[in-house]
């Protein structure tokens, strides 16, 4: 049921097993076949698949600039009050839309991510978004000082949604009104240390850490003060004293 909720397309259009005439494409691979439809969508266009499926998402990973057209933009927002815009390509010039459009196009509705930084964006009305770039310096970080400090056998999945939530809920509601979907880079450190706590408690939830201090089994606190004593602090110290 939830692959029937995705419409992915290529240059050919919507995924099926065959495409219209059932010639001239190439065969899918082993990756794309769980995602190919067999019904009347298969080779409609982007614009043409988001009419008929009415997407609440739409996520770019074609490197090709500028795929996310204004018709297709506003279409989406037409039918979802809070669309999720994701032009997730990068360099910036191969993003399928910008930060600029996709607020402009949602009248400031959209939800906003993308693989390539953009700066802070200003509608017509005065009203400011600051986009968020999905970068994996917000997970993998505290994702591995959490399993590495507990000695996880396995990063599960449920470590890795554990640090996913935990990412989610270092925003501040400040930072929501601006569009933000991940925390101000400035609070990275913050945001690793609750990355790193969530993971190895799901690790211990789960039985699979092999070294469990006895500080750890004290309750989130005593967990947390354990972690933030193991984060390396990347400062320069003197070596000579300039006054001696």
């Amino acid at each position: 049921d939830a692959l029937k909720g995705f419409w992915v397309c290529d240059v050919n259009g919507v995924l099926g097993v065959q495409s219209k005439g059932g010639e001239g494409r190439t065969p899918l691979s082993e990756e794309q076949l769980p995602f190919a439809r067999d019904d009347a969508s298969v080779g409609l266009s982007l614009l043409e698949a988001a009419r008929v499926a009415k997407p609440t998402v739409v996520l770019g990973l074609s490197a090709v600039g500028g795929l996310f057209s204004e018709d297709l933009v506003r279409q989406v927002a037409s039918t979802c009050d809070r669309p999720i815009i994701f032009p997730m390509s990068n360099p910036t010039s191969k993003a399928e839309c910008t930060a600029e459009q996709a607020f402009a196009w949602t009248d400031g509705r959209c939800i906003f991510g993308s693989g390539s930084p953009f700066e802070p964006v200003t509608l017509s009305d005065g009203r400011h978004f600051i986009p968020s770039q999905c970068n994996n310096m917000y997970l993998f970080p505290g994702l591995g000082l959490g399993a590495s400090l507990i000695s996880a056998r396995v990063v599960s999945d449920g470590m890795i949604y554990a640090a996913s939530v935990a990412i989610s809920e270092c925003l501040t509601e400040e930072e929501k009104a601006l569009g933000r979907i991940f925390p101000d880079i400035d609070r990275i450190r913050e945001v690793s240390l609750a990355v790193a706590v969530a993971v190895a408690q799901s690790a211990i939830d789960e039985d699979i850490a092999r070294e469990l201090p006895s500080l750890v089994m004290e309750g989130k606190e005593t967990l947390t003060q354990y972690v933030e004593s193991r984060m390396y602090d990347p400062v320069y110290v003197p070596i000579v004293n300039p006054h001696s």
